[in-house]
């Protein structure tokens, strides 16, 4: 037990899980980590940004989303009455993205759960997205289909290596989508979470 009355060496408390830029929060993907999860007694909590659930397809800006992030963050630690950094957060593709920067811009949280994250726009892989992955120092799982235009197996291994965290790179047979895969990615990411010290 740490000075502050948490646990310490115990699996994050809770989960806030995010979609896609063109998905909702019933994204069967998340859907299936949700189920999963939920069972294993870690608290899930799925959002979506303020666009999704206005139904526009433009997405919101990253301010935006990571406030939003924020913001269900404290009120799932404030539910679960535990620090915010007691969970982890994360998602699909953008979501995940957008929870990344949220952690690089001071966020504090268990760990991140990064599913399909774009690494670069397809077919443009000099457009990193990974200005940000110096300042992610917590554990990180990458789960990617070994046919992601956004994101190869072999790119997604150098990149994070500017990670500073224990960084989990996982891959499946499957491309962006990861859609027939949802149970399988379920299935890696909650003993990856409970088995968190």
């Amino acid at each position: 037990m740490g000075h502050d009355g948490l646990m310490t060496g115990s699996s994050p408390a809770g989960l806030v899980l995010t979609p896609g830029s063109s998905a909702r929060r019933d994204h069967p993907g998340l859907l299936a980590v949700d189920h999963v999860v939920t069972e294993a007694g870690i608290a899930v909590e799925r959002i979506e940004f303020p666009s999704q659930a206005a139904g526009k397809r433009r997405p919101d800006p990253p301010a935006v989303c990571i406030e939003t992030i924020r913001a269900a963050s404290e009120a799932l630690a404030a539910r679960l009455k535990v620090a915010p950094r007691r969970l982890a957060l994360g998602g699909r593709s953008m979501g995940g993205r957008m929870c990344s920067m949220a952690v690089a811009e001071g966020l504090k949280a268990a760990a991140l759960v990064l599913i399909s994250y774009p690494l670069h726009p397809p077919g443009r892989p000099e457009r990193l997205r990974t200005e940000h992955f110096p300042q992610l120092q917590l554990p990180c799982l990458f789960v990617s289909g070994r046919r992601d235009p956004f994101g190869t197996p072999a790119e997604l291994k150098k990149e994070t290596a500017a990670v500073p965290g224990p960084v989990t790179l996982v891959f499946v047979d499957g491309d962006h989508s990861l859609r027939k895969r949802e149970s399988e990615v379920a299935d890696i990411v909650c003993p990856w979470l409970t088995g968190l010290k």
